[in-house]
């Protein structure tokens, strides 16, 4: 029969081992509570900031920087109108001058959706503001050159000249000032579109929060296994599902919404580069145009983003509550009620 010394010291490691496997649990739960908090708060403010590039781009960043090429190309198309109407001796027809007015009339209806959309905040406002003072002295030169004065050579000769002046001098005419709005668009695009520092920051912070808190559930459920006798606990097996999926779909949802952010950025750069290219405007407008279409169709909103974002808003609830509460569950059963 065991002496009463040994049955006391039985006893008393038995305590020791109840005490020390009950501080493991507790240190668990606070390592999941604190890496969920940490990294959901990551995750949901990275994700965020995904969508709002992309909700930029669609709303005003791809339509600005289509906006000032397509304008550019009807003030340069404008001017090559009305010099051809009269250089092929169609001057005196009625409607001649239709597709000059046509195209300056679509230059003018794109610097009044600029000012709504352009991204440049106060100087870009600037700009346009100027560009559309400037553009009432052309639409004043050129009018009459193409117009009144058809049969006096000298007044109409002058008449372009000084059109052509306000259009495309350096540094002041109205195509030289759309190109700088022009650059400082594409920059901001470029900064939108691409992830920053901070933004890879967020997310590694986020995926290595996510990992730590699916080896510290596994280790959990280890604990549990060997050292109380619990086969498995649902609630953590759940967490770990949940962890396992926050991981992978936002991440994946980003990769492909930043995929397409790409592919708008090299399209506009394309149409900027083209909005240049004057051998033919033409053929450069239409290209304007037609990938503009295109681009509307590419960054259309997807209702899947949003849900994913929401998606993960109550991941993010269920991975603080569902380790707390198979935790605490065995705290209170086995030790907390027990004493």
């Amino acid at each position: 029969m065991p002496s009463p010394t040994r049955w006391t010291r039985a006893f008393r490691a038995g305590r020791r081992t109840r005490s020390r496997t009950r501080r493991l649990l507790e240190r668990h739960l606070a390592v999941m509570v604190v890496t969920a908090l940490v990294s959901m708060t990551a995750l949901l403010v990275s994700y965020r900031e995904v969508q709002n590039s992309a909700g930029e781009m669609r709303t005003r960043g791809a339509p600005a920087v289509q906006g000032v090429a397509a304008t550019q190309l009807a003030l340069l198309l404008a001017h090559q109108e009305a010099k051809s109407s009269l250089a092929n001796g169609i001057d005196e027809v009625v409607g001649a001058g239709a597709r000059y007015e046509n195209q300056l009339a679509a230059a003018d209806q794109g610097l009044s959706r600029l000012s709504d959309v352009q991204i440049d905040g106060e100087r870009g406002r600037g700009v346009l503001n100027t560009v559309n003072g400037v553009l009432t002295s052309y639409s004043s030169s050129i009018t009459p050159g193409a117009v009144k004065y058809v049969h006096d050579d000298l007044m109409q000769q002058e008449k372009f000249e000084e059109a052509r002046t306000l259009l495309d001098r350096p540094g002041t005419g109205v195509v030289p000032r759309l190109d700088v709005l022009q650059e400082h668009q594409m920059r901001r695009v470029d900064r939108v579109s691409s992830l920053g520092t901070l933004q890879r920051a967020g997310w590694a912070v986020a995926e290595l929060g996510l990992l730590i808190l699916a080896l510290t559930c596994l280790s959990a459920l280890w604990v549990l296994r060997t050292r109380c006798g619990r086969s498995q606990d649902p609630w953590l097996l759940a967490a770990l599902l949940v962890t396992v999926v926050l991981a992978v779909v936002p991440l994946w949802a980003t990769v492909h919404t930043q995929e397409r952010l790409d592919t708008v950025r090299h399209r506009l750069v394309e149409i900027e580069q083209r909005a240049h290219d004057h051998t033919n405007l033409t053929d450069s407008q239409t290209f304007v145009i037609d990938n503009s279409t295109a681009l509307r169709g590419r960054l259309a909103a997807r209702n899947w983003q949003s849900w994913t974002y929401y998606g993960a808003l109550g991941g993010a609830a269920l991975i603080v509550l569902l380790p707390a509460a198979g935790i605490c569950r065995r705290l209170n059963a086995d030790y907390w009620r027990t004493g």
